[in-house]
């Protein structure tokens, strides 16, 4: 038998090295799940304390045998962070079209680098792209899912150091290395200087195209980046506002494109204009012209000052001179007005206010010339205004107004509520009350309906969400503090909010009780006549902390409950705004059931200490016992007069002079016979009328004895 199992097992063995045959180096696919506790060394426990686990570690103790979780927080980040710092990127390479910069003097005019900022941009650049580089040694250690072994959106991480590699170099590795290349800077420092070409629109546009290749490039990067996160995160940006600056940010990036790009081709119009001024005075033997002249690096040249004095190439290329032949098309404007000449702000701030204003028109004032990239330029400016204002503009108002729509929400059913009260004529205090309650509930919840969404929780997280709300409250009822954890977490599962207005009547005397309020904000007047007694009035103020509806939980914990609900021995008003938990009679006879099995009769002498109705009834108490006390001791009081009196008779009943007078009972008075009062019947009298005084009943309250809990 033993041997049939070896064997099983070797079977067993063999046909999981067929399944997965990279097993057999110890190169196993982990559950995505699963198993990301048990490889951190962690249990569950410490799993929800910690999060999402950052380093799936195998135990291997080499820095290069660590893996990222592509889950984990720490990869979130950095991918927001990389986000960043790729728009950054995206930001300063237009940037290099404005290097050319056209010098205008009086009488001639170049064109030469500015070195200032060709100094500015790579060093900013540089610092961009040592974050792709980052990102690319980052995408060697992180984990992927097997395709093979999605289900629902989940599946199987691979964790294998060589297999992660080998998969990125194969799949994404080209695209980040060639986004990663300092290309610009390059072409910049050693391609441009090595072009022996006199024309300098052959250098400006060999530099232009090895910034747009790359460009496009790290634009791509873009949209598998921003899906990262919003498959990890949900969204890119997390408030409303926060998504409309991120929309926005991107329809200023376009703009700021668009503009760079028109202030190139401005450059290289004006110079294919000198270009053309210049072949012309070639072949006049008078004025020999050379390329050479249009570049500011041979202004020195005595050729160069000879050559500028009788030229005529300056003056028939001016764009304010309207009488010339050339078309400058859509470049007029930043010619004539002398963009490329002035300071570097004033000329980026006009191009960027310019391809704004392209892009929010889609194009429709440009008048273009026949120059085919001119005409190729607005077109792209056109096609790109509209996907723009279908995708940005379109998102950036979604979430502008998703902030103002539970204000027009409600808004409407405002409106439907006045409509509704005139429909039936309700009165106006009463219209004014439902406007009142309308509005408390808009300010203390914004529209936001709390029992929706603690519902669609799940039953762990919506345990725990009321437990933060409700659980120091409920504790600091007396009564509830004397229970245990488990029924505490019962009864904040099954608190709901309520809110009432001010002057607004919770419980009336004598109306059935439905409901039990733990205070959170306001005040409350609680007021009883003990069911209409003459001259009897008691009324105390409930503050945050306290509670009313205290009929029902004596109602929840009779032994015998009635289907009936309890009425109300007290009228509760708010003074102020209140807002509230309730307990409903169902959840509390609920948690009354249980809590009856788990505690004694000790609970008695907390219920009837913090009990309004107690104490009410113990003032009650007190006061009729003072009174028969004075009655008791006036009565003891006339005892002691009677015998007194008797005690005098028969004093009086012994002296001769008193033999024919009456009986001690009466006294001659003007010769007739008067019978005395009987003080000892008058005490007794006073005595019956005083055990005759109604006796107060004492409120309910439940069964705490021993043998009911048993």
């Amino acid at each position: 038998m033993f041997a049939s199992k070896v064997q099983d097992g070797v079977e067993m063995q063999r046909r999981t090295a067929r399944i997965f045959p990279d097993d057999r180096q110890g190169q196993a696919k982990r559950g995505y799940q699963d198993t990301r506790a048990d490889r951190l060394g962690v249990n569950r426990a410490d799993e929800r304390n910690l999060g999402n686990p950052k380093v799936l570690d195998e135990g291997q103790e080499q820095w290069n045998r660590f893996v990222l979780d592509p889950a984990s927080s720490i990869i979130l980040t950095w991918n927001r962070v990389y986000l960043i710092s790729c728009l950054f990127a995206l930001f300063i390479d237009p940037f290099y079209y404005y290097l050319p910069l056209v010098r205008v003097d009086s009488a001639s005019s170049c064109v030469r680098m500015d070195r200032r900022l060709s100094i500015t941009v790579t060093v900013l650049r540089s610092l961009a792209d040592l974050f792709y580089l980052l990102n690319i040694v980052i995408k060697f250690f992180t984990a992927y899912v097997a395709p093979s072994t999605r289900m629902l959106g989940k599946g199987e991480l691979v964790t294998d150091p060589k297999e992660i590699r080998r998969r990125y170099i194969k799949s994404e590795l080209f695209i980040d290395v060639a986004a990663a290349l300092p290309l610009p800077q390059i072409a910049f420092w050693l391609v441009v200087p090595s072009i022996s070409s006199s024309n300098y629109n052959v250098k400006n546009t060999t530099f232009a195209l090895v910034i747009l290749i790359q460009y496009i490039i790290r634009m791509y990067l873009i949209v598998p980046l921003s899906n990262q996160i919003i498959k990890a995160a949900g969204v890119v940006a997390k408030t409303a506002w926060g998504g409309a600056a991120y929309n926005l940010l991107l329809y200023m990036l376009a703009s700021h494109i668009t503009g760079a790009v028109y202030y190139l081709l401005s450059v290289e119009r004006q110079i294919t204009c000198w270009n053309m001024e210049c072949v012309r005075e070639n072949d006049s033997p008078n004025t020999p012209c050379d390329l050479r002249f249009l570049n500011c690096d041979f202004t020195g040249y005595t050729d160069f000052q000879n050559w500028t004095a009788r030229t005529n190439v300056f003056s028939n290329c001016n764009a304010r001179n309207y009488s010339i032949s050339f078309n400058y098309g859509i470049f007029n404007s930043s010619l004539s007005n002398g963009a490329l000449s002035t300071l570097f702000h004033e000329k980026y701030f006009y191009c960027l206010w310019w391809g704004l204003q392209q892009l929010s028109s889609s194009g429709n004032p440009l008048v273009t010339s026949t120059f085919m990239v001119e005409n190729i330029f607005a077109i792209a400016i056109g096609a790109v205004s509209l996907i723009l204002f279908a995708q940005l503009i379109g998102k950036m108002q979604t979430y502008l107004q998703s902030i103002s729509k539970r204000l027009e929400e409600w808004r409407l059913r405002e409106r439907d509520t006045e409509e509704w009260m005139r429909h039936h004529q309700l009165p106006d205090h009463l219209q004014e009350r439902v406007r009142r309650f309308v509005q408390v509930k808009w300010l203390a919840t914004r529209g936001v309906d709390e029992e929706t969404i603690l519902q669609t929780l799940p039953a762990d997280i919506r345990r725990d969400v009321q437990r933060h709300l409700c659980l120091d409250l409920v504790r600091r009822v007396p009564f509830f503090s004397e229970m245990d954890n488990q029924l505490l977490d019962a009864i904040c599962d099954r608190l709901v909010s309520s809110l009432c207005t001010e002057n607004s009547y919770i419980a009336r005397e004598g109306d059935p009780v439905n409901e039990m309020l733990f205070i959170i904000r306001g005040k409350l007047e609680s007021c009883t006549t003990n069911g209409g007694r003459t001259n009897f009035f008691n009324s105390i103020i409930l503050r945050p902390g306290d509670f009313c509806g205290e009929e029902l939980l004596t109602w929840a914990l009779l032994p015998k409950t009635v289907v009936n609900l309890p009425t109300s021995t007290r009228t509760v008003r708010a003074l102020t705004e209140v807002e509230a938990f309730a307990l409903r009679a169902e959840d509390l006879k609920f948690v009354a059931n249980q809590f009856r099995r788990l505690h004694s009769r000790k609970l008695q002498h907390t219920f009837r200490f913090y009990s309004h109705h107690w104490r009410t009834w113990g003032a009650c108490f007190i006061q009729t016992a003072w009174r028969q006390y004075q009655k008791r001791k006036m009565s003891d009081s006339l005892s002691r007069c009677e015998s007194y009196l008797q005690w005098s008779d028969e004093e009086v009943a012994h002296k001769p002079s008193q033999e024919n007078a009456g009986a001690s009972s009466s006294s001659i008075i003007d010769g007739s016979i008067v019978p005395m009062p009987n003080i000892g019947s008058v005490s007794r009298r006073f005595l019956t009328s005083d055990t005759n005084i109604a006796r107060l009943q004492k409120p309910d309250e439940p069964d705490f004895s021993e043998d009911h809990f048993d």
